[in-house]
């Protein structure tokens, strides 16, 4: 609609995490170079984490070109809202190892020897899990457990957990102090400071063909700034759809009423794009876990078959 307007060959604001567009802040480069070592050197578990919007998934698919260019094994599970079964033939599925039983033990078994096969083969193999703050429990404990498939000297498998801050603040729980202990790195994505925003506008409408005079104002860049808090995926919402309001009213550069219109469409000038201080703490989440379930169907059972229970409904 506008690209012809704005000189353009393409939209440079959608919201697809396409790794060419990843712009390559000091804290991005940090955190892409930390996942590349932490792989390369086989350390087992690595995490990365950062607010919604600031750019986990795009690095996670820079890293995932990174690893299909040193021919790496790699599973991609992008739904974590699974029970340790899934977890097991999600993996299975992801890596192509076929195996008849559903026996959790023999499917832990063809795992190992397959990783063994890798490994020998000098291949590296690589599981990713997003959105990995909604794991729960008792899968987060079978994930800990896949570390145990190993050489006397390296980890077979390397795990990435990318997550939201809440990911982190489950970490510190008790119960889950023997995964905490076996991370090796941390990695992190932050939001943009003003001056990286203009940077990031700047660089996606360069990669998108833009060239010659601005397309956004300077105080639009900073109305952009104010409103997104330097949340990427917030600064390609208020860009996209400024581009769109500017072509209809066939404005060049775009200026900040434009912007400011888009924030309020978008209510960004009542709700903050990012959690409220505290807001990412978790609760014990005992009613996700599969325990709590289990016990659960097991009191009912009994309930059922109480003699008591028979002679109330007589």
């Amino acid at each position: 609609m506008y690209k012809n307007f704005f000189g353009l060959k393409e939209n440079p604001f959608n919201v697809n995490p396409d790794p060419r567009f990843l712009y390559l802040t000091k804290q991005i480069e940090e955190a892409l170079t930390g996942l590349m070592y932490g792989i390369q050197t086989r350390k087992g578990f690595i995490t990365l984490t950062g607010e919604v919007g600031t750019g986990k998934t795009t690095l996670v698919n820079r890293l995932l070109d990174w690893l299909h260019h040193r021919n790496a094994r790699t599973a991609f599970l992008f739904n974590s809202r699974m029970n340790s079964n899934q977890l097991f033939d999600f993996i299975l599925a992801e890596f192509d190892i076929a195996c008849d039983s559903k026996s959790k033990s023999q499917q832990l078994m063809k795992l190992n020897h397959w990783l063994l096969d890798r490994y020998r083969a000098g291949e590296t193999v690589v599981l990713i899990i997003d959105e990995a703050q909604n794991l729960t429990y008792p899968v987060l404990e079978e994930i800990r457990l896949l570390t145990n498939l190993e050489t006397s000297t390296e980890k077979l498998l390397q795990i990435v957990l990318s997550g939201q801050p809440e990911l982190e603040e489950k970490l510190k729980l008790p119960q889950l102090r023997q995964l905490r202990q076996r991370i090796m790195l941390r990695c992190r994505t932050t939001p943009l400071s003003q001056e990286q925003t203009q940077e990031y506008i700047t660089e996606r409408l360069r990669i998108a063909g833009a060239a010659g005079a601005p397309i956004f104002s300077p105080k639009a860049v900073e109305t952009i700034h104010v409103y997104s808090l330097g949340i990427p995926r917030v600064i390609n919402l208020l860009c996209e759809h400024s581009l769109v309001n500017a072509f209809v009213e066939q404005q060049r550069p775009i200026q900040p009423k434009i912007v400011e219109e888009v924030a309020h469409e978008f209510q960004l000038d009542e709700v903050e794009p990012i959690a409220p201080p505290g807001g990412s703490k978790v609760d014990t989440d005992v009613y996700n876990s599969e325990v709590f379930l289990q016990n659960l169907g097991e009191a009912l059972s009994r309930f059922r078959l109480s003699p008591s229970s028979t002679r109330e409904r007589k």
